[in-house]
């Protein structure tokens, strides 16, 4: 169960769009520019990291707050928590 949980994890954020990442952003306020938001989904297409790995998550963590900003990647990572437990799944990380 838990590989078929992170496969799909995976998957979703390979098939993530831009207008998605901005509607998210807006939804957990997270200030995000369409220039932002495209280059992040470039990069989560072209990455094989798993963000329930930690230091896969870390890596991801990173090239966001060079996308971004250091206090933007920080806000993702609280949000990416808050969704795992709202959602029951810290077992996973």
């Amino acid at each position: 169960m838990k590989s078929m949980i992170k496969q799909m994890v995976k998957q979703r954020l390979k098939k993530i769009t831009a207008n998605e990442l901005i509607q998210y952003s807006k939804e957990y306020e997270v200030p995000l520019t369409k220039t932002q938001a495209d280059a992040i989904v470039k990069y989560l297409k072209s990455t094989d990291l798993n963000p329930l790995d930690e230091k896969d998550r870390m890596k991801a963590l990173k090239k966001l707050a060079q996308i971004t900003d250091p206090k933007t990647a920080q806000q993702v990572n609280k949000i990416f928590n808050a969704i795992v437990k709202e959602h029951g799944l810290e077992h996973l990380l």
